[in-house]
């Protein structure tokens, strides 16, 4: 039972603390992978530059938790410290909640800017539904990235595997873009990446339908997630806006250039009503995890 208790204790100290506001070691592992792009995306055999990047920056430090983790109740509460400090539960909804609270103020330039916290396309422009759907499409998206990605990875290798999830979503976020500086150096994190979350996300999308509309969220899902530009993040935002009601997708801005996106779920358009629910399915879908931990260790007994 130790390892779903230590589950348990780091999902209830992201509850009560959210992310370090000073100190956070995700910082200065941020500002280590910069120093290491800096060094090695220049020259010839960038994919392989990439690849030794990723090793030097996520191995040794994954490697030293599993190794120097030790059993018994210790090794629980340093894994509970681990998964803690990987998870980003409280900040996905504080930042859902300030941009829901803008809308229901009527201040749509704090919405706007709040929600580009969140998301990466351009919202200068965007009226209140198109700043709801994207919202709300960041809340589902990292609900596997800031929470079950990281607990799938700890319920296999403990406080070692949330570090490596973690670690590797970082350095996916900082380099896995396609532009002309990262497309081939940050190539390998991404793809990395699509690997590590290829069960977890499936598994988000699956939590996702059975907290919620579940023939809905199945149905597009299936129809849906395949045709989405990642395919990780499509099976998870189909389902989530599927259990929802709702019909997200669409036009989006990206680097000056208009994309049209394949529809994500159906039914009513987004509202700022909306974010507190997707907020809601993704908490459900957390306490099923959670319970489900607890049920498989104590049938372990």
């Amino acid at each position: 039972m130790l390892l779903p208790l230590a589950a348990v204790a780091g999902v209830a100290l992201d509850h009560l603390f959210g992310e370090p506001r000073r100190g956070h070691p995700l910082v200065a592992f941020g500002k280590l992978a910069n120093a290491c792009e800096q060094v090695l995306n220049a020259g010839r055999g960038r994919q392989l530059r990439g690849l030794l990047a990723w090793a030097l920056l996520v191995l040794p430090f994954a490697g030293l938790a599993l190794w120097a983790i030790p059993g018994g109740l210790p090794g629980a509460i340093v894994d509970a410290l681990l998964l803690y400090l990987a998870l980003g539960a409280r900040s996905l909804d504080e930042h859902a909640r300030r941009v829901a609270d803008d809308l229901a103020a009527g201040d749509l330039g704090a919405a706007r800017e709040h929600v580009g916290w969140m998301v990466s396309r351009q919202t200068a422009d965007l009226d209140a539904e198109a700043v709801a759907s994207a919202c709300i499409e960041s809340t589902l998206e990292n609900g596997n990235d800031a929470i079950f990605g990281a607990l799938f990875w700890f319920v296999l290798l403990g406080g070692a595997g949330a570090i490596l999830f973690r670690l590797g979503n970082t350095l996916d976020a900082m380099w896995g873009y396609r532009n002309q500086r990262f497309a081939a150096f940050g190539c390998v994190a991404a793809r990395i990446d699509d690997l590590l979350n290829l069960v977890p996300a499936r598994l988000t999308a699956l939590s996702y339908a059975l907290v919620g509309d579940t023939r809905t969220a199945l149905r597009c899902w299936w129809r849906q997630g395949a045709v989405w530009k990642s395919p990780n993040a499509g099976p998870v935002m189909a389902a989530g806006a599927g259990s929802l009601g709702l019909a997200l997708g669409g036009e989006a801005t990206y680097d000056g250039q208009r994309q049209q996106r394949p529809p994500l779920g159906e039914g009513r358009p987004a509202s700022a009503a909306d974010i507190p629910r997707a907020l809601t399915l993704v908490r459900r879908s957390l306490l099923l995890w959670l319970v489900l931990l607890l049920v498989g260790g104590w049938l372990r007994v």
